[in-house]
């Protein structure tokens, strides 16, 4: 077999590239994303790519590059890559939902913080020139409420924290969580954002959470509280959000992601909350840290080469999950194929008839694609997997060497 080739774009860690390179894969990396035509073009030669937030890879960018074996999202999102029509193509799509965890909760501790002290303002102020020495509206933390809307790796991290300080932790998750320490679980957003004096939100990208933080949530917070977003910029209604803090309702914000967000550092930035006093905006920095971007780099690294070399999907967000040991003898055959009846019996039907010997066999399906992984022995398979690729409710065939 060839050499796998690997595009790792946006700037990804270089550990990545160092990490596919030591298990044999040709890796190219570049420090910017590409439009979709340059994409399009760029993606022929290769057999995975590498992406961030920014590229993104559509239906149509996915339709043009069938051929690619999988996708890695340096990064926890994977709203950036149409899943759905990644997944009918074959392709397992891999992301990084632990690494940036501590590099996420550790920022929304400093925003808590820094909005409870006013401290953006009081610098600013003294960069000018000026002098706000004053206790008027600064407090601690220590005693204060937290609410968490979103209990997951980041949110249970936030949690911990929180409460090393002295903080009362609520939480609201849709899915019932274990709750950390003396977290408390509440029944309804509603009755968390009444009691929070701080509310930070932890959900992922879903037709559910967007806009889910409207006019009529930021009623209910506490008068003065404190609003913070680091998790999907479409969460929250920015232009309720200017409306809350411009009243004096919401005391203070920090948002960390936007609707709408500059393509590369080169493009401008504006938001409705450029100029609010108490509001922190930050670059959607959530996760860019070193320590944060190196894990990342080997969590999505290895999840690759897992599924380049041995044809392990665990950890993919849209394939079925299958994990498997390194193929110690023969050859191993990965089928991706529409899950409909009758599937496996005319497979299992071409290697018996081929008088192959079955030494492993592991099949996952979805609502959509099933997922096979043969091992076989025998020297010469290449009918086998000719007429197999062949079939007609085949989306994707390759073959690994032991």
């Amino acid at each position: 077999m060839s050499t796998q080739k690997v595009l790792l774009l946006e700037a990804i860690h270089p550990v990545a590239k160092e990490q596919l390179e030591k298990q044999g894969f040709e890796v190219e990396r570049m420090t910017s994303s590409l439009s979709d035509s340059e994409l399009i073009s760029k993606l022929k030669g290769f057999d995975a790519v590498g992406i961030r937030s920014k590229t993104q890879l559509t239906q149509a960018v996915l339709a043009e590059s069938s051929h690619l074996s999988a996708v890695g999202c340096f990064c926890i999102g994977t709203n950036q890559v149409d899943l759905e029509a990644a997944n009918s193509l074959g392709i397992p799509v891999f992301n990084a939902p632990y690494s940036n965890t501590r590099s996420v909760a550790e920022l929304v501790i400093s925003e808590i913080i820094a909005l409870s002290r006013g401290l953006f303002d009081r610098s600013a102020a003294a960069h000018k020139g000026d002098w706000m020495k004053t206790a008027s509206g600064s407090h601690e933390i220590r005693g204060k409420t937290l609410g968490l809307v979103g209990y997951g790796h980041i949110g249970s991290q936030v949690s911990v924290l929180a409460e090393g300080m002295g903080m009362k932790v609520l939480f609201y998750d849709v899915i019932k969580k274990l709750p950390m320490g003396n977290a408390q679980s509440i029944e309804t957003l509603e009755e968390l954002l009444s009691q929070s004096d701080f509310v930070s939100l932890h959900v992922p990208e879903t037709p559910e959470t967007k806009n889910m933080i409207s006019k009529q949530q930021l009623m209910h917070m506490k008068e003065g509280g404190f609003l913070i977003n680091a998790s999907r910029g479409t969460v929250v209604v920015i232009e309720h959000l200017v409306e809350a803090l411009k009243s004096g309702h919401v005391g203070g914000a920090a948002v960390d992601v936007f609707p709408e967000e500059p393509k590369n550092n080169q493009e401008a930035f504006h938001s409705p909350l450029q100029g609010l006093a108490n509001v922190i905006l930050t670059p959607h920095i959530g996760g860019s840290t070193e320590e944060a971007q190196y894990s990342i780099g080997l969590e999505v690294a290895e999840s690759l080469t897992r599924y380049l070399s041995q044809g392990s999907t665990g950890g993919s967000v849209n394939f079925p999950q299958v994990d498997l040991p390194t193929l110690q003898q023969g050859r191993r055959l990965i089928n991706v194929h529409k899950n409909v009846p009758g599937v496996l019996g005319k497979i299992n039907g071409i290697v018996s008839s081929a008088g192959v010997n079955i030494l492993a066999q592991s099949l996952a399906t979805d609502a959509a694609i099933g997922y096979l992984v043969m091992d076989m022995q025998s020297s010469d398979a290449k009918k086998v997997f000719e007429d197999i690729a062949d079939l007609e409710t085949s989306i994707k065939t390759r073959q690994l060497n032991s």
